[in-house]
């Protein structure tokens, strides 16, 4: 609910400020006084775009600022939370051109860019303009208006939960089949390359000490020989180590009763010749095992060569790198065996998933066919109070091939305004004035099953009096119970049923025109009531006829 609305240097607007009525608002005043140009600075709040020309006191910046109240509407809640903003009951968009011409939008405070502020505001409000065909003349306005009427948004609800699953396998099932066209594509290559590498069998490090001991055999007599001759020096020489060690302990002995340092000498002698005694033992060892073998050594260049070429082929270092390509390759080869159960699984989770959001659509089609009857009768018998006699409107429903996330039916209104029986599309044939007044007619039958917001009518009496007149007025008031209606008119007849009545009058400030407006008093309503009846000086009949209305 816009609750106050506040301008400064907007076009010959200096500065004003608007308390509306939670009903109903109506806004008279001579034409050319300003009405448009105050729906103008609104336009400026609900996201439109600025222009510098407004700006006619170049000194002062333009500032339109609206306060509204949110209510408990989730809608706006989830707005707010998901562009970070304030959270508050009570919202204020403000709009500012400065001096230089550039605009700026605000919500609580918090700069926001024009998308933002239109997506907002038309949560908050909902313009109807002359010549502006608005959401009437859009599929989706229509659809929501018959889904409405059959009452069944938990059913669209639940179906669009089942098509979004629905989507999502049939997406994953066509991914699943792209992959296996790539596995399959690969599937020769890869299974070649596993079968190279499991052919080859190699274990783990096994090139590094293929390599390691290729070395060891290329310098085998080397090693032997010098084994050999360590060896000789420690055991069979004519004076081995070994033994010059022993007799070196036994020459101490003889004195170690005599010298109290010569048993840790003796000790350490001996220690030395049991150590030299062990290393002439493994040096034997180890020469017994090294032979030049010059058939082992082809083999191993062989197996080395292997695992090189493997290795330069993969571009990678070690061994254990080229098993880790291998195991790769085989879970290709098994994901390859896997895909095709994936894809049959998928398929028919996909299948199920589109049988049962096809049966809901088709419910929901149902739902919405059942309701086309009693629109028509009801709009038709609407649009003959309102002024619209010869006027028809019907209500066109086909199945499409696909589903969509609102079902499968594509929705049209068809309008003909003088009983030709030439139903053309709304958005293609209507006149402003009649679309403002069929769009009044539908959302009047609706109200009780959409959360409108804010409803703003810009002369929706264009072309209009009497009785006609005074039943827009009722429907208008109808709908203002529920919630807050904005109105600009020329009709007696309608000013009569506000809740609150504003003028809208220009007077000279400081040798300048200046639009202002003010609320009236019941008085003044009765009076300005009758002007419009009756003209500049109303007669006393005006004048009652004025009283009767506002009475009622």
């Amino acid at each position: 609910m816009l609750r106050k609305l506040h301008i400064e240097n907007y076009a010959i607007i200096d500065s004003l400020q608007i308390d509306w009525s939670e009903k109903m608002n109506v806004i008279t005043g001579e034409t050319g006084a300003g009405k448009s140009i105050i729906v103008g600075a609104l336009g400026l709040i609900l996201g439109e775009r600025a222009d510098s020309s407004v700006l006619v006191n170049k000194e002062r910046k333009c500032i339109v600022e609206g306060v509204f109240s949110a209510g408990r509407r989730e809608a706006i809640k989830e707005f707010l939370k998901d562009n970070n903003l304030d959270t508050d009951d009570e919202l204020v968009l403000r709009r500012e051109i400065g001096t230089n011409g550039k605009s700026r939008a605000f919500i609580n405070d918090t700069p926001v860019n024009l998308s933002q502020l239109q997506q907002l505001s038309a949560m908050l409000v909902d313009l109807h303009q002359q010549f502006d065909t608005l959401e009437l003349g859009e599929s989706d306005f229509q659809r929501e208006v018959l889904d409405a009427l059959a009452g069944h948004s938990a059913l669209l609800d639940k179906y669009k939960v089942v098509f979004q699953q629905w989507q999502q396998a049939k997406k994953e099932w066509e991914t699943l089949k792209e992959q296996k066209l790539q596995f399959d594509k690969e599937a020769d290559y890869n299974k070649f390359q596993f079968s190279e590498l499991e052919e080859a069998g190699f274990k783990e490090n096994e090139i590094e000490s293929i390599d390691a001991e290729l070395k060891m055999l290329s310098h085998a007599e080397g090693i032997k020989s010098a084994l050999t001759k360590v060896y000789f020096e420690l055991q069979e020489n004519e004076n081995p180590l070994v033994q010059q060690l022993k007799l070196l302990q036994n020459q101490l002995g003889a004195f170690s009763s005599y010298h109290s340092d010569l048993p840790a000498l003796i000790q350490r002698l001996q220690s030395s010749q049991i150590e030299l005694q062990d290393i002439a033992e493994e040096v034997d060892r180890i020469n017994g095992h090294v032979n030049y073998d010059p058939e082992k050594i082809e083999r191993l260049n062989e197996r080395l060569s292997t695992g090189y070429k493997l290795i330069k082929k993969h571009g990678v270092q070690t061994t254990n790198e080229l098993l880790k390509i291998q195991e790769q390759l085989q879970e290709k080869l098994q994901t390859v065996l896997n895909i095709d159960i994936q894809i049959t699984e998928k398929e028919k989770e996909s299948s199920a998933l589109f049988n049962e959001a096809k049966d809901m659509a088709v419910e929901v089609s149902e739902g919405r066919k059942k309701q086309v009857k009693s629109l028509e009768d009801r709009v038709n018998k609407l649009l003959f109070q309102v002024g619209m006699p010869n006027a028809g409107l019907k209500a066109e429903i086909n199945a499409t091939a696909d589903l969509n996330l609102y079902g499968r039916d594509t929705v049209e209104f068809l309008f003909d305004a003088n009983k030709s029986n030439q139903f053309q599309p709304v958005r293609k044939v209507a006149s402003g004035g009649e679309l403002s007044r069929l769009m009044l007619c539908i959302k009047s039958l609706v109200a009780q099953s959409i959360d409108l917001p804010t409803m703003i009518f810009d002369e929706i009496d264009t072309g209009i009096s009497g009785e006609a007149a005074r039943q827009v007025g009722i429907i208008m008031k109808e709908l203002a119970a529920q919630r807050q209606m904005i109105c600009i008119t020329h009709q007696p007849q309608i000013a009569g049923k506000a809740d609150a009545h504003f003028f809208v009058y220009k007077e000279i400030v400081k040798d300048a025109v200046k639009t202002s407006i003010r609320q009236l008093t019941t008085e003044e309503r009765i009076t300005t009531i009758a002007k419009m009846l009756s003209g500049e000086k109303p007669t006393a009949a005006a004048i009652e006829n004025a009283r009767e209305m506002v009475g009622n």
